[in-house]
């Protein structure tokens, strides 16, 4: 008798994790409004609603969200597309700068690949973690001018 060994990897969580010269509302009202999220992510119908199912206009087409945690000024989290991925915003207040900590998680296993992008799931990881760096400082410039 032998037993199965199961060989998936499950990949880390990108966490980014920035301060910013700007209070805790400035930074949630651009995190968490279409408007806001549009400046410096993607374009989309956004509501900051529990439940609310909304679109990001990706440059593979429009990606199907839902919120699924809403807690205003400190967290927002939502499913994004279909492959399982969920994104959070964390922020906390520190002496009138925010701690703005980004964490995108939900990946598949190394060896998968993401449909939309036909790439395994190790290097979207790899460039979106990438990714994320500069989208996180075209929010910073939108929150600290």
């Amino acid at each position: 008798m032998f037993l199965e060994t199961n060989n998936q990897n499950p990949i880390q969580d990108i966490k980014q994790k920035v301060i910013f010269e700007a209070p805790i509302q400035k930074v949630w009202d651009t995190v968490s409004t279409s408007e806001g999220i549009s400046s410096w992510f993607m374009p989309n119908d956004f509501e900051p609603k529990l439940g609310h199912e909304f679109h990001l206009q990706s440059p593979f087409g429009p990606s199907p969200c839902k919120v699924i945690e809403l807690d205003p000024p400190n967290r927002l989290s939502f499913t994004w597309d279909i492959e399982g991925w969920v994104v959070s915003f964390i922020l906390k207040e520190l002496d009138g700068k925010t701690e703005f900590t980004l964490i995108h998680g939900g990946w598949e296993n190394l060896g998968e690949t993401v449909g939309k992008a036909n790439e395994k799931t190790s290097v979207i990881r790899d460039r979106m973690n990438h990714g994320w760096g500069g989208i996180i400082e075209r929010l910073r410039k939108d929150v600290e001018n």
